[in-house]
This record gives structure tokens, C-alpha cells and sequence, in this order.
């Protein structure tokens, strides 16, 4: 039996503790879908029995469908004013030349840095002293907070693949600099500003720790409800939002990878 050569045994090692890696975060995740269907008042595996009652349980119970409208209209503002401010942002950065300008990008991007339970404390602390705690306003401008430097590095990249003389051509040819940004550069960083705008979205709607501490009694998102019912019972209807959720960011990735294939055609520099 031949010997494998010491580089190739420390890839094999490698390639299986990755494996391993992938194995221990995923399985988790998958169990959660059988479980979703099982016929028992109690989360169990391996399920007993199938049914689809817990899934019609969160689409008709109050309990379940106030939280998610509230989180999807939340989402969706985050996404509007995220996308808005990052895409100015981005622009500011890499076409403007200011002193300070890696600084105010660094400080820009910290959210995302920074523990969230760091910047929960410091925004339930912030918005308390003005009485905003379980607002729609806490809630977008909170999620703005984390979402606008996503929407900045994907902004940001499509800005730096981006030729500027494709402008400087438009506005020799008549095109104000305006006319000129919005015939030309929009549509060829569109996709970097939907890629932004979709993580935007999934962030805000799926962001668990600063909406637990900026829900109120009667303001709670989808989050800090699912939170609330592990606490305080093991049905299966926490599995079957679990996997819509699941299936969401599946979607919302399968999304990103097509607005991606598309970016890949931006003219280069």
C-alpha cells in the first residue's frame, strides 16, 4: 500500500475536521424541519406522527401573525432607509476625496463589529430617555444601524468594479452629472444596491437581541415572541416558524447569488 505524502494526509485531516465543522452547525438546523411536522403537543425527534396543524397555527393565530406583520413592516422600512443612506454613503466614499474619509468608513462599518448585545444596552438606554421603547422608529432606526454597512460594502464594491469614465463619457456627450448617474451608474451597480437592500430586509426581520430589548408589551416582533414561547413551552410551533425562516434565508441567499451572476458582467476599470 502505497504512503501518502505528508501534504496530503494534513489536507485530508483538514478536509474531514471541515466537515466535521459543517456537520455539527447544520445537522441542528435540519432536525428542526421534521420536527416541525410532528403530531406531538411537545417538541420531539424523531417526530411522532405528521400534520400541518402547527404550520396553520402561525399563519392564522394572532399570536403568531401580529409579531411577523410588525417584523415585516419594520423590515421593510429598515430596507428602504438602509438602502437610501448606505448607497449615498458608499458613493461619498469611494468618489469623494476628504480627509477622515477611512475613518468615517471604519466608524460606519463598527456596528457590525461590535457585540449586539453591546449596542441593545446602548439603544434601549438611548431611546428609554425619550420614551420610544416598543416604536416603530426605535425599531428601523436600531436596525438601520446595523443594516447600513452592508448595504455600504456591497455598494461599495459594485462603485469600485465600476469605470468612472463611462460617466465622464455621458456628460461629454450632454448628460449632467445627474443624468449621467442615473442613465449610466444606477443600472450597473443595481445589483450591488439589491444585494444590500435583501440583507437589509433578512437582517432587520430576523434580528433577535436589540428587538428583544426594544419590544414592548404590546410591540413585540416575531423574534421576541419565539423567544417568549421557548421559554414557556415546547410546542412545535417554534420548529415550523423556525423553518419558514429557514426557507426565507435560503431564498433570500438563492436571490443575492443571482444578483451577484449579474454583477459579474459590470464593466471593469
Amino acid at each position: 500500500m502505497p504512503r501518502l505524502a505528508p501534504n496530503m494526509v494534513m489536507t485530508i485531516a483538514f478536509s474531514a475536521f471541515a466537515w466535521l465543522i459543517v456537520a455539527f452547525l447544520v445537522v441542528p438546523i435540519v432536525l428542526v424541519v421534521p420536527m416541525s411536522f410532528s403530531d406531538s403537543s411537545y417538541l420531539s425527534f424523531p417526530p411522532q406522527g405528521f400534520t400541518f396543524k402547527w404550520y396553520l397555527q402561525v399563519m392564522t393565530d394572532d399570536t403568531w401573525t401580529e409579531p411577523t406583520l410588525l417584523s415585516a413592516q419594520i423590515a421593510v422600512m429598515t430596507a428602504l432607509v438602509s438602502t437610501v443612506v448606505g448607497t449615498s454613503t458608499a458613493i461619498a466614499i469611494v468618489r469623494g476625496s476628504f480627509r477622515g474619509k477611512k475613518i468615517v468608513r471604519t466608524l460606519i462599518i463598527s456596528p457590525i463589529i461590535a457585540p449586539n448585545i453591546v449596542l441593545a444596552i446602548a439603544l434601549y438606554f438611548t431611546f428609554s430617555r425619550f420614551g420610544m421603547i416598543g416604536t416603530r422608529v426605535a425599531f428601523v432606526l436600531s436596525h438601520s444601524l446595523l443594516c447600513i454597512p452592508f448595504v455600504l460594502l456591497t455598494v461599495s464594491a459594485s462603485l469600485n468594479r465600476f469605470d468612472p469614465g463611462l460617466e465622464l463619457a455621458a456628460m461629454n456627450l450632454g448628460a449632467s452629472r445627474w443624468t449621467a448617474f442615473l442613465r449610466v451608474t444606477l443600472p450597473i451597480i443595481r445589483p450591488g444596491i439589491a444585494s444590500g437592500a435583501i440583507f437589509s430586509f433578512i437582517i432587520s426581520f430576523d434580528e433577535p437581541v436589540i428587538s428583544y430589548f426594544l419590544s414592548s408589551v404590546s410591540q413585540s416582533t416575531l423574534p421576541r415572541v419565539m423567544f417568549q414561547n421557548i421559554a414557556t413551552s415546547v410546542e412545535p410551533n417554534v420548529a415550523a416558524i423556525s423553518t419558514i425562516l429557514m426557507m426565507l434565508s435560503l431564498g433570500v441567499l438563492g436571490l443575492t447569488t443571482l444578483l451577484r451572476k449579474g454583477q459579474g458582467a459590470l464593466p471593469g476599470r
